[in-house]
């Protein structure tokens, strides 16, 4: 009698895939210097409204992409985060904002392959819409309490907004079926390979710009 090996979840294989990647982004300089103190609101503006030109690529493709039979489940109108980012940046800038938002050139590259995707490659989109909205259901929280705390802002309120999902009672639940609806992609292998190596990207999109927030905020270390 020969053991049955069960197939790894392919929401699994992403974890696995991108472990390394993740690791990077989660620790970029400018994200440990934003969130341990050393940077003022300025820079989680700055922040802020780079995310504005991400999100903009995320959410202009909805109504197209809801009948797309990979990508149109998970078109969820509770993860929306466009309304409320444009919340946090009025609070944050002024009401001025959207002349003082240009994006770097990382985000210019990331929002122009996340729109890429969305118009031709629904399953390259859900690479993106996974990377994204998945880690703001997760590690985002943990910037919304730092956030709050260092620089004073609402509890829940005005300036983390973005982080705040009120529609989404459950987000522990929520992440567990998202990820069912991962390991339920309808493609077949080669494709899975495909979009593992656009959550790779998604992640390297990220950590550049990162790594051009950090050149823009530097930080004087000690040694």
């Amino acid at each position: 009698m020969t053991d049955t090996i069960e197939p790894v979840p392919f929401s699994a294989q992403i974890r696995t895939a991108t472990a390394a990647q993740h690791a990077d982004a989660e620790n970029s300089s400018f994200m440990s210097d934003l969130l341990g103190g050393a940077l003022d609101v300025a820079a989680f503006y700055r922040y802020t409204g780079q995310l504005w030109h991400v999100y903009r690529a995320l959410e202009a493709h909805w109504d197209t992409l809801a009948d797309d039979p990979v990508a149109g489940r998970f078109v969820r109108p509770e993860l929306a985060r466009l309304g409320a980012l444009e919340e946090d940046l009025a609070h944050l800038g002024g009401p001025g904002w959207r002349s003082e938002i240009e994006p770097l050139p990382s985000t210019a590259t990331y929002a122009a392959r996340i729109e890429e995707c969305a118009r031709t490659w629904p399953a390259g989109y859900v690479a993106h819409h996974y990377t994204r909205y998945l880690g703001d259901l997760s590690g985002g929280q943990v910037i919304r309490g730092t956030a709050e705390k260092l620089w004073q802002l609402p509890k829940r309120g005005d300036g983390v907004r973005f982080y705040v999902f009120d529609h989404i009672p459950n987000p522990a639940a929520f992440k567990r079926e998202y990820r069912i609806l991962l390991d339920e992609l309808p493609v077949d292998d080669l494709e899975k390979q495909r979009v593992l190596g656009e959550c790779r990207n998604a992640f390297a999109l990220n950590t550049a710009l990162f790594r051009e927030l950090a050149a823009e905020f530097p930080v004087r270390r000690e040694g």
